[in-house]
C-alpha cells in the first residue's frame, strides 16, 4: 500500500513541476497575434531557464480538416521558432500534436486558433572549471550552422537601422543555379516569419556571387536575388515592401580570385538592406 502511494505522489509530483503556455492566432494567420506577442515577450522576461516538453496546435472548424491541420502545423512551428530566438531549451524528445480542428472546440472560435505547450523549469549545470579539459573544436556541420544563423536572425533585424544591411550567409544554391538547397530553407521561413512579425519593414534583396572575374555577368546574381523576392512574395508579403538587386561579383569581401574556399562562402552571400521599418 505504501509502494502504491509512494508511486502516485510522485507521478503527481511530476506532474506539478510542468506547466502550459498559450498563443492565440488571428483567423488563417501562422504567426501569433499581436496581443499574444506582446503577452509572450513580458512572460518569457521571468521565464528564462525553461525547457518545452510538449506542444499542440489548434484551429477553428473553417475550412477542411486537412488544410487545418497543415495550418496547425506551420502555427507550431512559428512558436517553436519565437521561442528557440528567446533561447529557450526544446527537448530532444519534443512531443508534437497537430489537431486542425478535431479536438473539442470552443463555441468561441477565437480560442480554437492557438498553440499551447508543456514545458518545466531547470536549473543551469554548475560547471566545475578545475574539471575541465580543454578539447578541440568540433567544427560544425552545415545544418548546425544554418541553425544558429536562423536563430540569430530575428536579433540581427531588431538591431538593424534604416540603411543597414544583413548579410545571410547559409542560404545556398545549386551550382551555377537560382535553386535553394533544401538545408538552407529554415532560413527563407525565418526571413518569411520576421517580415509577418513586422508588417511595416520593407527590404531590398542583394544577391553576390564568388568566383567569376567578370564585374558585367550578374545574370545568376539577378535570378538567385529573384528566387527569394518570388518565395517571399507566393507566401504573403506584398510586392511594395519588397525589391531586389543583382551584384554579381562587383562588391567582393575578398578579391578575386579567392584564395580559398571561406572566402569564396564570404562572397557567394544574399543580403538584406533595411528600407523601411
Amino acid at each position: 500500500m505504501k509502494l502504491v502511494v509512494f508511486f502516485f505522489s510522485l507521478c503527481f509530483s511530476f506532474l506539478q513541476a510542468q506547466e502550459s503556455k498559450t498563443l492565440y492566432f488571428d483567423f488563417a494567420k501562422e504567426v501569433p497575434n499581436a496581443i499574444s506577442l506582446k503577452n509572450f515577450d513580458e512572460w518569457i522576461v521571468s521565464n528564462q531557464n525553461i525547457e518545452i516538453l510538449q506542444i499542440a496546435g489548434y484551429c477553428d472548424s473553417v475550412d477542411t480538416n486537412l488544410s487545418n491541420k497543415k495550418l496547425a502545423s506551420k502555427r507550431i512551428q512559428s512558436v517553436l521558432t519565437l521561442l528557440k530566438s528567446k533561447n529557450s531549451r526544446i527537448s530532444n524528445s519534443l512531443i508534437q500534436e497537430v489537431f486542425g480542428e478535431d479536438f473539442k472546440q470552443s463555441k468561441i472560435q477565437a480560442e480554437n486558433r492557438k498553440v499551447t505547450f508543456l514545458y518545466k523549469i531547470v536549473d543551469e549545470p554548475i560547471i566545475e572549471t578545475e574539471l575541465l579539459i580543454e578539447e578541440k573544436p568540433k567544427e560544425e556541420s552545415l545544418v548546425e550552422k544554418i541553425e544558429k544563423e536562423r536563430i540569430s536572425l530575428i536579433d540581427k533585424f531588431e538591431n538593424a537601422k534604416i540603411g543597414d544591411r544583413i548579410v545571410i550567409n547559409n542560404i545556398h544554391f545549386q551550382f551555377n543555379s537560382e535553386n535553394i538547397i533544401p538545408e538552407s530553407e529554415p532560413l527563407l521561413e525565418q526571413l518569411l516569419f520576421i517580415m509577418e512579425l513586422n508588417p511595416d519593414l520593407e527590404i531590398k534583396i542583394f544577391g553576390h556571387i564568388c568566383c567569376n572575374p567578370d564585374p558585367k555577368d550578374t545574370k545568376l546574381s539577378y535570378r538567385r536575388a529573384l528566387k527569394i523576392f518570388n518565395y517571399l512574395r507566393d507566401n504573403g508579403i506584398q510586392l511594395r515592401r519588397l525589391a531586389y538587386k543583382g551584384f554579381g561579383s562587383n562588391e567582393p569581401v575578398y578579391p578575386i580570385p579567392e584564395k580559398n574556399e571561406e572566402e569564396k562562402i564570404a562572397n557567394r552571400r544574399v543580403e538584406i538592406e533595411i528600407v523601411k521599418k
